[in-house]
């Protein structure tokens, strides 16, 4: 994230597009609608009436899956219209000459004919976006989880560059993290492709410093993504895994592949808080220690570094991952020894992390710290770029519609798409033992559009089943035009109505995040 959440208050415009923001990031969602009421204008772009489509200035309607071509529709007006920001091109981009020709194609009624969004919203929103003295874009998985993602996002950054809106206080992309620490996990390295602070594997100064630092040799090539770890045990490639706070029994796509593949490992591992239905599946479970339970710090989705006090003590033989971590590494003879606890990991991150070189727990006591922060005299970065990029030039990508890897057909005819809702959390491990929000909402509700419901003869609270090319699940049904007609949303908190065993495992070509947003299903009632 470019810019800091409460910066969403100064912005004059904000562009909201593949997040639910008020349900699965409801602190970000209550800033905006803050800003809202305070003056700021709002662009949604969803495919389902949500809660900011009530505070929304625009709202893009468009079809699942078309991301990009919407993307390069608002740039093509901005560019038609004279309204980009040409010193900010000149002085701080490379590529512009190449993408600007791309995107000539990409004219409001070309992309109405693509998205279903008219033609003259398309032109009413790239004027919003482009004419502020400050906007943002802030986006979520709707945008990422594609085949298209890594194209979507660098749509958005071809957006932010072209106007401008990027390096100062209020403009900037707001990428939402979808759970509380996933930052400060890929700060720390936990990608296949990068050692801490973002260094590439490949480099061999990198790779010789963070050698000599740890003591041991160190592979030169990067690793399996998750998508790739488990194609790969399926094939007998990888023989066994070592899970650590994630459900992938209900969280991956194509669940009867995922499961098929984790019985066909040798050994598993399953470190977590709760029985999971992967960790059932486990040969050995470690128990772990919950965020009340330990100390350390959380790296939140604006770059924040904050501490995290223990407030009980674990139960039975539960202990922090760490501990539990250096448990394993002295039995395997590698001697780790942080006697000092988090803290001394922390100042071991500050050494061989420069991103977080000027952070330690002292000065975490009060408030947290946002980085680059790269010496202890250095207050924190608010905000990002703002006289350069961390590669030099911003770049402008040629990205060119296209469509999903799966869409509906007359086999499967409608279009399956999936989410959050606010009252329950990613696959239920922790919110379904709860009985407050399980009073609320306890079981799946999959929303169907009420044109839908009349042509298969479905009522409101319904029994279903849902059934795509990789499996099928039975779900009740709300009938709601919350959803466009043609198009099935359901989410994957309940193990019972699992829409992951529907979804699509085809990925992205570069970062591998699978086509969970876009697939094609049938339906029928169940008697």
């Amino acid at each position: 994230m470019t810019n800091s959440i409460n910066e969403l208050l100064k912005t004059e415009v904000i562009f909201l597009i593949g997040a639910n923001t008020t349900e699965a990031h409801p602190v970000t969602g209550y800033r905006i609608k803050q800003a809202v009421r305070s003056g700021t204008k709002l662009i949604v772009a969803d495919p389902r009436k949500i809660e900011l489509t009530r505070y929304a200035d625009l709202w893009l309607r468009l079809r699942p899956g078309t991301n990009g071509a919407l993307l390069n529709g608002l740039a093509h007006v901005i560019l038609r219209d004279d309204l980009w920001n040409k010193e900010f091109v000149a002085v701080r981009s490379e590529g512009f000459a190449e993408w600007r020709d791309s995107v000539e194609k990409y004219d409001p009624r070309y992309v109405e004919n693509i998205t279903g969004v008219p033609a003259s919203l398309i032109e009413q929103a790239a004027h919003l976006y482009a004419k502020a003295q400050r906007a943002c874009i802030v986006y979520a998985m709707g945008i990422t989880q594609h085949t298209s993602g890594t194209n979507n996002v660098f749509g958005i950054a071809n957006l932010a560059i072209l106007t401008g809106h990027v390096g100062r206080e209020g403009a900037g992309v707001y990428p939402l993290r979808g759970q509380n620490n996933v930052q400060g996990s890929c700060d720390m390295g936990c990608l296949p492709n990068f050692f801490p602070s973002y260094q590439h594997v490949a480099d061999e100064g990198v790779r010789h410093r963070f050698s000599e630092f740890w003591g041991t040799p160190l592979p030169d090539h990067p690793g399996y993504t998750v998508t790739e770890m488990f194609k790969a045990a399926g094939r007998g490639e990888i023989k066994a895994m070592y899970i650590m706070g994630e459900n992938p029994a209900l969280s991956d796509p194509d669940l009867n592949h995922v499961l098929e593949s984790l019985k066909a490992l040798d050994f598993l591992v399953v470190q977590d808080i709760f029985l999971t239905e992967t960790a059932q599946l486990a040969d050995v479970v470690l128990p772990a220690a919950s965020t009340a339970e330990k100390e350390g710090t959380v790296t939140n989705t604006e770059r924040r570094i904050q501490r995290v006090r223990r407030a009980v003590l674990p139960p039975g033989e539960a202990k922090p991952d760490w501990e539990i971590l250096v448990m394993m590494a002295n039995h395997l003879g590698h001697p780790w020894q942080y006697p000092g606890g988090p803290a001394q990991i922390m100042e071991e991150i500050a050494r061989v992390t420069p991103l977080y070189g000027g952070i330690n727990y002292s000065r975490l006591e009060e408030v947290g710290l946002q980085w680059p922060c790269p010496d202890p005299d250095h207050p924190g970065t608010p905000y990002l770029h703002a006289e350069r990029f961390s590669r030099g030039k911003g770049k402008f990508h040629v990205v060119e519609h296209l469509p999903p890897d799966e869409e509906p057909d007359e086999q499967y005819p409608l279009l399956l798409t999936t989410g959050r809702m606010l009252y329950q959390f990613h696959t239920g491990s922790m919110s379904r033992r709860s009985k407050g929000l399980n009073a609320i909402h306890d079981k799946e509700l999959a929303m169907l559009n009420p044109d839908d419901a009349r042509q298969y003869g479905i009522g409101d609270g319904q029994l279903v089943e849902v059934e795509s090319r990789r499996g099928k699940i039975n779900t009740l049904v709300q009938v709601t035009d919350h959803v466009p007609p043609g198009v099935l949303f359901m989410t994957f908190h309940f193990k019972e109505s699992a829409a992951n065993f529907l979804t699509n495992p085809a990925t992205d070509p570069i970062c591998k995040i699978p086509e969970l947003k876009v697939c094609g299903v049938r339906i029928k009632k169940v008697h």
